[in-house]
């Protein structure tokens, strides 16, 4: 399959490692991978912010760069809801709104994709380590994304899942929000933190590193004993 990889730029220029690691398990797979260079943002912090018109202007660009992709997988469950959910909203009435529509016909979040698209779940992974999982709002409540993510762990030797309380309350980030409401955004990321704790886990994993972020930042800042690691790095460990 020729898979066309939407790389979401704070990944990019943050955590390249994750990218790095969706690639050699999609070729792993026996898949072709194309990685546009040309798409750099989906125009999720402009939409969130009301700025519509701004937004249209970046993803028009995604929708004429992505309208021959045979499938489009996404590495956040933030962006893909921008793309698959988001952008038929965005264009609605308007001429590209059918190009739109045939967009999210074909995104998949990653884990979705692996799970749902290809029907996979054991990769071969090795991560000898307790863990539990943070289920990021956007993919929770927007993509529908619970038991895909916790299918690959199950089948990671060494891996023990323990699920926190806590496990879909938002962490706080959300973007501009954590911006706009610093002081709110880190109460809410120091409870997922307190209740991952909880779990006496040695890592919060995700498949949203933009969440990831936000709680290593506090984890960093208060000396917490945990660290956190984004799925495709898990399922790529060896």
């Amino acid at each position: 399959m020729n898979i066309t990889l939407f790389v979401p730029c704070y990944i990019d220029a943050c955590y390249p490692k994750v990218g790095q690691s969706v690639v050699e398990i999609l070729e792993r797979l026996g898949h072709t991978i194309d990685c546009p260079r040309e798409i750099t943002c989906c125009g999720q912090p402009s939409f969130n912010s009301g700025y519509w018109d701004e937004t249209r202007e970046v993803a028009v660009k995604v929708l004429d760069r992505l309208k021959d992709a045979e499938v489009v997988v996404i590495i956040s469950g933030s962006c893909g809801a921008m793309v698959k959910n988001f952008y038929p909203e965005l264009f609605k009435g308007r001429p590209e709104e059918a190009a739109a529509l045939a967009l999210s016909e074909k995104v998949y979040e990653f884990s979705d994709f692996l799970v749902t698209k290809l029907g996979v779940t054991d990769l071969g992974a090795r991560f000898p380590h307790k863990v539990t999982f943070h289920d990021g709002c956007h993919g929770r409540r927007e993509l529908g994304i619970k038991a895909q993510p916790r299918a690959l762990m199950a089948q990671v030797k060494g891996l023990e899942l323990i699920e926190m309380e806590e496990a879909e309350t938002c962490c706080g980030f959300g973007g501009t929000f954590s911006a706009k409401f610093p002081s709110v955004s880190s109460a809410m990321g120091e409870g997922k933190i307190a209740s991952a704790l909880e779990t006496e886990a040695e890592y919060i994993v995700s498949n949203d590193s933009s969440c990831l972020m936000h709680q290593q930042g506090l984890i960093d800042r208060q000396n917490k004993p945990i660290k956190t690691i984004h799925l495709a790095e898990v399922l790529n460990h060896r």
